[in-house]
């Protein structure tokens, strides 16, 4: 990705969101954002896109092991969950007392 300019978007960290393609695709199964990976265009989403990784025995984890760990996806792959309307919704970005909000296109609420 061209690193003169920094992408904006629409998820942010601890955002609902749906997985609207993939694997783990289910439109009607809110889950939460866990880090988003802006230079990159990914995002990590809590029990989504589980892979297993291999690991050695360390100071922290001394048996070792294979351990479950949630593998970013493209943010292109989800879309925000709008509770009102109980659906993935659309946002777009207004300013109400000098702030940008984002407010939600299906039910024109405020997207905390």
């Amino acid at each position: 990705m061209n690193t003169r300019f920094k992408p904006k978007f629409n998820i942010k960290k601890g955002d609902t969101v749906v997985v609207i393609a993939g694997d783990d695709k289910d439109l009607a199964k809110p889950r939460k954002v866990l880090e988003v990976i802006v230079d990159k265009s990914r995002v990590i989403v809590e029990g989504v896109n589980i892979a297993t990784k291999h690991t050695k025995p360390n100071a922290q984890n001394t048996k070792g092991g294979i351990v479950k760990i949630e593998a970013p996806i493209h943010i292109s792959n989800v879309q925000l969950w709008d509770a009102k309307s109980s659906a993935a919704t659309k946002t777009k970005r207004t300013r109400e007392n000098g702030k940008l909000v984002r407010i939600s296109k299906k039910s024109g609420e405020v997207i905390k």
